[in-house]
């Protein structure tokens, strides 16, 4: 975007990173690293939790948080945004590999990747705003459920007979198998909850969930009880990120693409919504084209790496904010804290009860959310944008996000439509002479005797067209005015609807005069051929000037009578 021929800061393809370097400091380095080294604590469980709620290995998670982290970090458009897996991904990652494995997994977030950069280097970063907020809303509460449902069987220590896959069918399974119930599990669970709901009161520098995993695990494996952990389920592996090639073929990118769409989309919503929740808190403005393009270029480095879809955390990034970290070396040595912890740490990961996890993930949900504003949303939103959010939300449970998002786009452009159709309008001005008008009323002018005006107020789209119909009722008259100044656009069917208005004037030898046509939609009016019927003459640019050549082609009329 340009502006006075030059581009706008925050428009600019250029990382944060290298703006802010130029008046770096040593003390802001130790806050980025004080910052750096408390979200690789936080993130540490997190990424672990959403690794096995995407159904995938636990060290996969660390493998995203590093290198989607880093590059993030490296190219974002954002000061201070922390990347790596969200719960917003969990349920799509673990649909893709129940049905089409780690290879397409990997590819849906190769493509996914190089779309976000096409909608970066395209300039697509101010359009994500266009989806509404009830959508958001109502496929984040519902991707919020989803993440409940499934780790309820890890919660209460259920034993399944079936491995579903689809909500609704964990949730029946979960009723089905409530009599396997263990309840040391329960108990774990609960200690867990209880750790991470009260220990942020009392001490909110160290995460709540590290204490949780670490007090329960030494619970666990002290006391000897019968509860599941991730050794038990999972092989734990402490290796780096290793470079991992998918097997590609034209077939199996087909059959990929709507998965990746769904990915690009979310990521880029949630990573600029984390943008802007960061620049409330430090006062700054991000590139959102930029930090697009780094969202591309971080999904398919942690694709490629042996990580899951990635996109801006909110939670982190504002643990980030809170410790200091204002620049994106914050976000990098994150990511080297993570690895380091990986390679050294990662077989204790082993002793991580399975209930804690579902724990954690609990909390996610419930931060994630946005029940206030869901709340908020029921009390103050018309019915029809409750229509949006109850059906984007239930459809998300009860379905996927492809149909959520789907089905709320295409309600939402039904009720947009609608609603313009319905401040759309055309009425009659009524002579100032006429006894029932108003005679303060400015807008009222003098018309002719054998002239009609009708001002068309809104945009001429095909949801409004039949509104015009009506405007030639009156066939004793010479002349029909349009004034069109309140019309901004216009499309195929307004152009047809003034096309049919022409023609019954033709039939009924009424001239029709045009007055203030915008630009556009005088555009569109010369390509249907619409100015050369209706004479090029008869386009005024003021009232003033439409009601002279209306008296004046009355006065022609009248003559050739006459004769």
């Amino acid at each position: 975007m340009k502006q006075n021929g030059t581009e706008k800061p925050h428009d600019r393809l250029k990382p944060k990173l290298f703006s802010v370097m130029k008046h770096y400091s040593k003390e802001q380095l130790v806050k980025d690293l004080v910052a750096g080294v408390i979200v690789a604590i936080i993130a540490l469980p997190l990424s672990i939790a959403l690794a096995l709620a995407s159904g995938v290995n636990p060290e996969q998670g660390l493998y995203t948080a590093i290198v989607a982290g880093f590059l993030v970090s490296l190219l974002g458009g954002s000061r201070v945004q922390i990347a790596g897996p969200t719960a917003a991904f969990a349920t799509i990652v673990a649909g893709i590999v129940a049905t089409d494995g780690m290879d397409g997994l990997i590819l849906s977030t190769i493509l996914a990747g190089i779309i976000l950069v096409i909608m970066g280097v395209c300039r697509f970063g101010a359009l994500i705003k266009y989806i509404p907020g009830t959508i958001t809303a109502g496929f984040t509460f519902g991707i919020a459920v989803t993440i409940v449902v499934g780790q309820i069987k890890d919660f209460l220590g259920l034993t399944f007979q079936n491995a579903p896959i689809e909500t609704m069918d964990k949730l029946a399974e979960v009723f089905r198998c409530l009599g396997t119930l263990n309840w040391q599990a329960l108990l774990i669970g609960l200690i867990s909850l209880a750790i991470l709901i009260f220990w942020p009161k009392k001490l909110e520098k160290i995460p709540a969930s590290l204490i949780a995993v670490i007090v329960c695990a030494l619970l666990v494996k002290l006391s000897g009880m019968q509860v599941n952990t991730i050794g038990d389920l999972y092989t734990i592996s402490n290796a780096p990120p290793k470079l991992t090639l998918p097997e590609v073929t034209f077939a199996r990118i087909k059959a990929m693409v709507p998965n990746a769409f769904t990915i690009a989309i979310l990521a880029a919503v949630e990573s600029l919504l984390s943008c802007v929740v960061s620049d409330g808190m430090i006062g700054s403005k991000h590139r959102p084209n930029m930090e697009l393009v780094a969202q591309g270029v971080a999904n398919v480095g942690s694709a490629l790496f042996g990580g899951i879809p990635a996109t801006g955390a909110i939670a982190r990034t504002a643990a980030n904010v809170k410790n200091g970290g204002r620049t994106p070396v914050a976000g990098m040595v994150h990511a080297v804290v993570v690895l380091a912890i990986l390679v050294l740490l990662m077989p204790y990961a082993a002793l991580i009860p399975m209930p804690t996890i579902a724990a954690i993930l609990f909390i996610v949900a419930y931060n994630m959310s946005g029940w206030k504003n869901i709340r908020s949303m029921l009390k103050t939103a018309p019915k029809s944008d409750i229509a949006v959010l109850m059906t984007t939300l239930v459809l998300t449970v009860v379905f996927d996000l492809v149909v959520a998002i789907g089905a709320g786009l295409v309600m939402t452009a039904l009720l947009f439509m609608k609603r313009m159709a319905d401040v759309t309008e055309a009425h009659a001005w009524i002579d100032a002479d006429d006894e029932d008008t108003d005679p303060d009323n400015i807008l009222r002018k003098k018309i002719p005797a054998r002239t009609r005006v009708y001002e068309i107020n809104g945009p001429m789209f095909f949801a409004a067209s039949e509104k015009f119909k009506y405007m030639l009722d009156d066939h004793d008259i010479d002349v029909l005015v349009i004034r069109m100044r309140n019309v901004p656009a216009i499309d195929e069917a307004g152009v047809e609807a003034l096309a049919d208005i022409i023609r019954r004037c033709e039939r009924h030898h009424v001239q029709a005069v045009f007055s203030h046509v915008n630009e556009q939609p005088m555009h569109a009016m010369e390509k249907a051929g619409l100015t050369e019927t209706v004479g090029k003459e008869n386009f005024c640019v003021h009232i003033d000037s439409a009601l002279l050549r209306a008296e004046e082609l009355e006065q022609a009329i009248a003559a050739k009578s006459a004769k």
